[in-house]
């Protein structure tokens, strides 16, 4: 065996299989619902999020619930005034190559989460 075919083994080993849904930061926003603040100062936030006008090329579609209880499964967020009873808070960027994922709003509950 060559050098160059050891490396390929060793990196085919090695390589972990890549989910679909993960973003391009590692960040699956998949799985997030719940309460969300809106933070004003990005490193305060859990997630830098960018909202794409295209629904094809968002990561999350989300429906913004208006009860908390509602936001119980991915993608329906719950948008609170208070830190403190957030399940995460988020930062809204203007550039999509700064934000750990990127949403779309949508109209319809159904529609929700990702594809």
């Amino acid at each position: 065996m060559n050098f160059l075919s050891i490396l390929i083994c060793a990196m085919m080993a090695f390589s972990q299989p890549v989910d679909k849904h993960l973003s391009m930061t590692g960040v699956d926003p998949c799985g997030l619902h719940g309460a969300v603040y809106v933070e004003s100062v990005e490193s305060f936030a859990t997630y830098k999020v960018f909202v794409d006008d295209v629904e094809a090329f968002a990561d999350l579609r989300v429906f913004k619930e208006g009860v908390r209880s509602f936001a119980d499964k991915p993608g329906r967020w719950y948008f609170t005034d208070n830190r403190a009873f957030a399940d995460f808070t988020v930062a809204f960027v203007p550039v999509k190559a700064f934000a750990h994922f990127s949403i779309y709003y949508t109209e319809f509950q159904s529609l929700s989460g990702c594809r």
